[in-house]
This record gives C-alpha cells, sequence and structure tokens, in this order.
C-alpha cells in the first residue's frame, strides 16, 4: 500500500538558508525514496516575505547588511559562515554579485501563480532558477522584467503572468504562516523542523509523520 507524505515547505527567495534547506530537503528525499519506495510525496512550497516592508525597488545590498549587522567585519563574518554552509552542500553562491535586497513581493506572486498552472517539473524549474538568478547570478529579482524573464524561460506564459502580478508587491497570503521563520517545513501537518536542518534531521522527521498517519482516525 502506497503510503503519503505531505510537505509544506516554507522560504523566501533571499534567504540564503532557504536555499540550503532545500539542498538538504533534497538529499533527505532521495534517502527516503531508496529506504521506503513506497512513499508517495506531496511537496508544497510557500513564499513568506521576511522584509515586506522594504521599497518596491528595494535597498542596496551592502548598506542593508552593514545597517542589519552594525559593523563590515560583522558582514564579512557572516557572509563567511554562509558560503561555507553553502559550499558543504555544493552550492557555490555569490554574494559578491548582489548589488539590492529586493522587496520578493512580486517574486513570490509570481512563482504562487506559475505553480498553480504549470507542471511540477516547470515549478521546481522556476524555483531553481529563481534562486539562482539572486544568489549566483546576482540578477535583481525584485524588477518585473527579469522575473517575467526568468519564468519564460522556464516554459510559462509571460503575458498570463505579466497580468497577474501587474502592480501589486503586497505581502502574500502564506506570510500569515510564517510564524516559524524560514526555512521550515512541515511533515503531514504535525511534525514541524524549522532552520536549514542535517538531511538527517529532516529525514527522521519524515519517518516519524510517516509512522504516525492516521488509519481510520486511529493511530498506525
Amino acid at each position: 500500500m502506497t503510503a503519503v507524505l505531505q510537505i509544506d515547505a516554507f522560504f523566501d527567495f533571499v534567504c540564503p538558508w532557504c536555499l540550503i534547506g532545500k539542498r538538504q530537503l533534497a538529499r533527505a528525499l532521495a534517502q527516503l525514496a531508496a529506504s521506503r519506495p513506497d512513499v508517495e510525496v506531496e511537496l508544497s512550497w510557500h513564499g513568506v516575505q521576511l522584509l515586506p516592508h522594504l521599497p518596491e525597488n528595494g535597498v542596496p545590498f551592502a548598506a542593508f547588511y552593514l545597517q542589519r549587522l552594525g559593523s563590515a567585519e560583522a558582514v564579512r563574518m557572516r557572509q563567511a559562515q554562509v558560503e561555507q554552509s553553502a559550499a558543504a552542500v555544493d552550492l557555490q553562491i555569490d554574494l559578491s554579485r548582489i548589488e539590492k535586497m529586493p522587496n520578493t513581493g512580486l517574486a513570490h506572486r509570481l512563482f504562487e501563480r506559475a505553480a498553480s498552472l504549470g507542471t511540477v517539473a516547470q515549478r521546481d524549474a522556476l524555483l531553481e532558477r529563481l534562486f539562482a538568478a539572486y544568489f549566483v547570478r546576482g540578477e535583481d529579482i525584485g524588477e518585473r522584467t527579469t522575473l517575467l524573464a526568468i519564468a519564460e524561460q522556464c516554459g510559462f506564459s509571460k503575458a498570463t503572468l505579466d497580468e497577474y502580478i501587474a502592480g501589486s508587491t503586497q505581502p502574500v497570503e502564506a506570510n500569515n504562516r510564517g510564524s516559524n521563520g524560514v526555512p521550515h517545513f512541515v511533515f503531514n501537518h504535525q511534525y514541524l523542523v524549522s532552520g536549514a536542518q542535517p538531511a538527517s534531521v529532516l529525514l527522521q522527521a519524515m519517518h516519524e509523520a510517516l509512522d504516525h498517519v492516521t488509519v481510520g482516525g486511529q493511530q498506525a
């Protein structure tokens, strides 16, 4: 009998720990597939704006983090920590290329709409491409034309998405469910893991969620 594992993943595009957590989740899912081929995974991604009140055009990246962390040395240490953690999961991010801390309202709205229109493969490709746009290519993902071009590269209709996101940078609905910060993952609506935890931690939560699936209202 097939078992179902529902995963709700909460993220923001400008959070490097979300991208790192995404890689850890992929590793955990690969391990789950190897050990439990009977499990059907239903993965949903929910956008959470960490900084919903940023100006529509964003703010300078370097100045933002200098103000946030208090000194150039603190910024250097934080970025080194992020890059080291990313490298541990085979991610080569380039924070030096980022010029702007964007308002991610449009990016989340575009992704939310695209995910409802496209295939799972298209959704996953778009999510990966948007993360890469920010952390690898240094592109402005708060800029409308940039977002639409990326979506079109992933097989989505530029015109359809443009009409949907036109004139709105309001916080996306999922922001109301982001009280646990990002990234965080919820397995079968009850087992929550916060932060960019190792794949082993995520895998353990998956097994616990599967072990406690209710059957006919009773614990399995």
